[in-house]
């Protein structure tokens, strides 16, 4: 099978995790395009026998890094988490909508992470790879992630920061 074939075959893993990482359908589109486009222009650089799907991932996140960055106009965040409401007593679906809510707020290094991890159940090493950043990280970012999604989802406010004291 050859890497164009390869290419359609994993669109469907593409779409769930740029549904996941941007949050709209239309936007996950537009990044998965962006993606395949940039991803056709550049299988010269793909290297046979690794792995087409950590590749392909990779070259999403540096398209969806590159987005955030030129879309970034104003002020850079702070750490502050902004708070969820408080969970009603409804049903499921409000905590599936409360979960997505907080992961959308998680910083986007952190939940790049955390998705890679938990929706496309890739190995820390297979992350690591992808994202281009040291294993260590990936677990240190991954543990941030789940213990801020554990505060917004309790609806308790972040943990204080240590100041250094001179």
């Amino acid at each position: 099978m050859d890497e164009a074939q390869r290419l359609v075959e994993l669109i469907p893993r593409l779409r769930r995790y740029a549904r996941a990482l941007v949050g709209d359908r239309a936007s996950a589109d537009d990044l998965v395009q962006d993606t395949l486009e940039r991803a056709w222009t550049k299988l010269h650089l793909y290297r046979q026998g690794t792995d087409l799907r950590a590749w392909l991932f990779t070259v999403m996140h540096n398209v969806h890094v590159n987005r955030v960055r030129a879309a970034r106009i104003s002020e850079p965040l702070g750490d502050e988490m902004p708070e969820l409401a408080q969970r009603g007593t409804q049903a499921d679906a409000l905590l599936v909508r409360d979960l997505d809510r907080a992961i959308a707020r998680l910083p986007a290094d952190q939940r790049a992470v955390l998705l890679l991890v938990t929706l496309e159940e890739m190995s820390y090493d297979e992350v690591a790879r992808t994202l281009g950043i040291p294993i260590g990280t990936v677990m240190s970012r991954l543990s941030r992630a789940r213990e801020k999604l554990r505060a917004m989802m309790l609806g308790q406010a972040p943990a204080a920061k240590l100041k250094v004291v001179r």
